[in-house]
């Protein structure tokens, strides 16, 4: 029988899955589907932008007063209403949801973060385990379902406009301005997408919706309120100095020496998620193959990525945080540089799952590691140092969007591997001054005033369980 922490563990996780076999799926089409002036693109940059600007205040505020349960809830509402916003796309109808998508983004992945942080502590002090090892399966576990998300959302859409009859071959003569070798960035957008039947398009965000609305339910039935006591205790103690602390959380923890070391790294990841999500499918899949290809690659990419997530999160106690942060830095390395030469022709067609492939073992290592180490490094602010995460992985996301209609795809690789560079001389140093000095693990000390709260909650949390 699995303990209530990792049924809570499950609930956040399939609630994710859920949520973003919605969002996921439409991330990925928003270049090619709403190509015109690149609003789909810019819709997205809006998302990470508004994000941004959410990561500075909103998490460390809605945790504390609503918990992390209410948090989740309330932002995976903000998902939804995208969908709703692509049902009559135009720049009002798209920037607006957008934008609400943005505000909800880091607090729901804040709360998440939080939440299996918390839950990974408290099974590892009942276990009499390592709280960093179980965070670390933990993390496995939900990165294991939730980026299966990829395969169902796709795969949704690859069946769905996979009905269209309007489906066309590509052009011979259209083939060479795909990829990197030409800087023709405008011609995918005009020449090679044929944008499928509105009916197929609204019967495909119908199910988002669906899937959506489904998520939200099921997390506010199922899922524990885990820090219930705390939150109430919080609304009813506070007074303006607690307030203004809580409100700059995320400012403050930014004089951590090691979070500003972190950023890169946390960059990098919005950098080579938006590559994917953007330029490969727009520039080689869409380009070479058609639209209706795209669901079909990022399958291959989402199933890649959660058989990786698991395996990872329980590999890295027996190899390690660092072997596995070079592993994914070479593989990224190697597709880059393949991509930079690489032709894309129709005839080829398992080389175009190929990239995705490897592509999404890396990503389940910078998803999965990254947000451990946060957790491992920063466990006494835990709210804020997510919330840094969130800001920073955005801001890398909002550069990527921003600057992929007016460069030349070459650029835009070059880019990414002058970050990739920075990223693992960064990190490298991190872990180089946490094996001289290093973090302490959480204490459940109840004679420590600065761990009180956490202590406590823990007391409280682990009674419940016995019950």
């Amino acid at each position: 029988m699995i303990s209530r922490n990792t049924k809570n563990v499950l609930v956040v996780s399939f609630g994710f899955l859920f949520l973003f076999t919605a969002y996921g799926g439409l991330q990925s089409l928003q270049s090619s589907l709403n190509a015109e002036e690149g609003m789909g693109v810019i819709s997205l940059s809006v998302i990470y932008g508004a994000i941004i600007l959410s990561s500075m205040f909103l998490p460390p505020i809605m945790i504390k007063n609503l918990g992390c349960k209410w948090t989740i809830v309330i932002s995976m509402g903000c998902y939804v209403a995208y969908s709703f916003g692509n049902l009559s796309p135009g720049w009002a109808s798209l920037m607006s949801t957008s934008a609400i998508l943005g505000l909800g983004g880091s607090p729901l992945w804040s709360a998440k973060c939080t939440y299996l942080t918390i839950s990974g502590n408290i099974q590892g002090q009942k276990d009499n385990k390592k709280g960093q090892d179980v965070i670390n399966q933990y993390f496995g576990v939900f990165f294991f379902i939730f980026q299966s998300s990829a395969v169902w959302g796709n795969l949704m859409s690859s069946l769905i406009f996979g009905q269209d009859s309007n489906i066309a071959e590509i052009p011979e003569e259209n083939l060479p301005y795909c990829g990197a070798a030409l800087c023709m960035e405008n011609f995918t957008s005009t020449g090679n997408t044929t944008r499928p039947a509105k009916r197929l398009v609204d019967t495909l965000l119908g199910c988002y919706i669906g899937v959506g609305l489904l998520a939200i339910i099921f997390v506010a039935v199922f899922l524990d309120n885990i820090d219930r006591d705390l939150a109430r205790e919080f609304r009813q103690n506070k007074g303006n100095k607690s307030f203004c602390s809580t409100f700059l959380a995320t400012f403050t923890l930014l004089r951590d020496p090691k979070l500003l070391m972190l950023i890169p790294l946390t960059m990098y990841s919005g950098f080579e998620q938006s590559f994917l999500a953007s330029e490969y499918t727009k520039n080689y899949v869409t380009c070479a193959l058609g639209i209706h290809y795209v669901g079909f690659v990022m399958i291959c990419f989402g199933a890649a990525n959660s058989l990786c997530s698991f395996a990872f999160g329980r590999l890295a106690a027996y190899t390690g945080r660092i072997a596995l942060f070079c592993l994914a830095a070479v593989t990224n390395l190697g597709c880059l540089l393949g991509l930079l030469y690489w032709k894309p022709h129709p005839d080829q067609l398992p080389v175009f799952f190929v990239f995705p492939a490897l592509w999404g073992m890396a990503d389940a290592v910078w998803q999965t590691q990254t947000n451990a180490l946060y957790g491992v490094l920063f466990a006494e602010h835990k709210e804020a140092a997510f919330a840094n995460y969130r800001m920073w992985e955005s801001l890398g996301f909002v550069i990527a969007f921003a600057y992929s209609t007016y460069i030349c795809l070459s650029t835009k690789i070059y880019i990414v591997l002058a970050v990739l560079a920075l990223t693992m001389v960064t990190y490298l140093y991190v872990e180089y001054n946490e094996y001289k000095l290093p973090t302490a693990q959480v204490s459940y000390d109840m004679y420590n005033p600065e761990k009180a709260d956490l202590k406590d909650m823990n007391e409280k949390y682990v009674k419940q369980t016995q019950l």
